[in-house]
């Protein structure tokens, strides 16, 4: 659906979380009969979750604990744990930074080169821990690291930028090639991140065996105010489903759609499985979790970018441990704790009993799905603020 925006301008309606909700089918299931599993890559998920590939929150001690849980965690590369020896020394420098000064520190920090012995040395460590090991890295890396990943033992190998297309040109270096990549890896390859249907379809046709969805929803990034781009996410992940489900049918290979940000209690996590969704990646809901690296903390990807950053550092405090997290039990009502005992009693209540028939649950367009007789907690939500002041 598109409106007028202008005299022969048109303009798609799009959908966040926030505008969208869930509605019952005819019938409802026990919570405990629901299954909440996933499997793709040869990987199986207990919980069809992804720690983002963001240093502060994800370190090969928290994808350990996560792969534990039945999630995975994912490794930046481009990070500080593959600049430095010592990662926890800088990442106290982060934290305890002015706000106002911590993008140019985050930017100075990030100028140390990747060393290669760090990065295998990090892929080793997480296979010590028994779990799958998933890392990210930028397209420019993505042909020299997945050697030295491959020969470490990583299990899955992500190729992340801001928009990724199976179609970029430039005048100044060789684009990375995702058909030639696919071919040499022995290992699946992940890429993102894109928002629409035809993106989706020319990356799936590359051979990749996963898209990540989503440009600018993360709490911490501000590609979305400084480039102006980005599509909502229920959109985007609608969008990108259509085609993984139109390319199964034309080739018989799936290729799972992972929605990658914008979710911030589990009510945003159901809908984006709703909305079509194989797994997500979340960042801000597992810094919360006291054995993330960041204690509390988190910044964009782009927050280093040299010349325009886009990312910001943000706190939202460590309040819990992670199983509190994925499985409770939840000591708050805002839906940041016991995500996926959530996401169960939500399928239950809708009457699915796994995740592709919560893919194909039907869906309301509703503004006021979140104040709709909600005056009191409004008006406790503000009395409490102005106390805090």
């Amino acid at each position: 659906m598109a409106m007028w925006i202008g005299v022969n301008r048109k303009a798609r309606v799009c959908y966040g979380f926030d505008e969208i909700s869930l509605v019952p089918g005819n019938s409802t299931i026990n919570p405990d009969d629901v299954d909440i599993s996933a499997e793709f890559w040869g990987v199986k998920l207990a919980a069809p979750v992804l720690a983002a590939a963001m240093d502060g929150v994800c370190d090969p001690k928290f994808a350990i604990a996560l792969g534990k849980l039945g999630g995975m965690g994912v490794l930046n590369l481009m990070g500080i744990y593959t600049r430095y020896e010592d990662p926890y020394a800088v990442i106290e420098e982060i934290i305890n930074s002015p706000y106002e000064a911590s993008t140019a520190l985050i930017q100075n920090i990030y100028k140390e080169p990747v060393k290669e012995k760090l990065v295998a040395q990090r892929v080793e460590e997480i296979k010590k821990g028994n779990v799958t090991c998933a890392v990210s890295c930028i397209p420019n890396h993505a042909e020299r690291f997945l050697d030295i990943c491959q020969e470490a033992g990583v299990d899955v190998f992500m190729v992340q930028s801001t928009v990724t297309s199976a179609k970029h040109t430039s005048s100044s270096y060789q684009a990375l090639d995702f058909n030639m990549l696919c071919k040499k890896a022995k290992v699946p390859i992940i890429v993102g991140n894109c928002v629409t249907y035809n993106v989706a379809m020319e990356l799936m046709e590359t051979g990749v065996s996963g898209l990540l969805v989503g440009i600018g929803p993360g709490a911490a990034c501000t590609t979305r105010e400084v480039l102006g781009i980005g599509v909502p996410q229920v959109t985007a992940t609608a969008d990108c489903s259509i085609a993984r489900d139109t390319y199964n049918r034309k080739t018989g290979r799936y290729v799972p759609i992972i929605t990658d940000g914008g979710m911030v209690s589990s009510g945003d996590i159901c809908k984006a499985f709703a909305s079509g969704a194989d797994a997500v990646m979340i960042g801000s809901a597992f810094v919360k979790a006291i054995e993330s690296p960041g204690k509390g903390y988190h910044w964009g990807m782009a927050t280093s970018d040299e010349n325009l950053p886009r990312g910001t550092r943000i706190k939202v405090g460590a309040s819990c441990t992670l199983k509190e997290i994925l499985f409770g039990p939840a000591k708050v009502d805002d839906g940041s704790q016991n995500l996926m005992g959530a996401l169960k009693l939500s399928m239950g209540s809708l009457g699915v009993k796994d995740i592709r028939e919560m893919q194909m649950v039907e869906i309301a367009i509703s503004s006021s799905f979140k104040t709709e007789g909600k005056i009191y907690q409004s008006i406790l939500r503000s009395s409490t603020c102005k106390d805090k002041k």
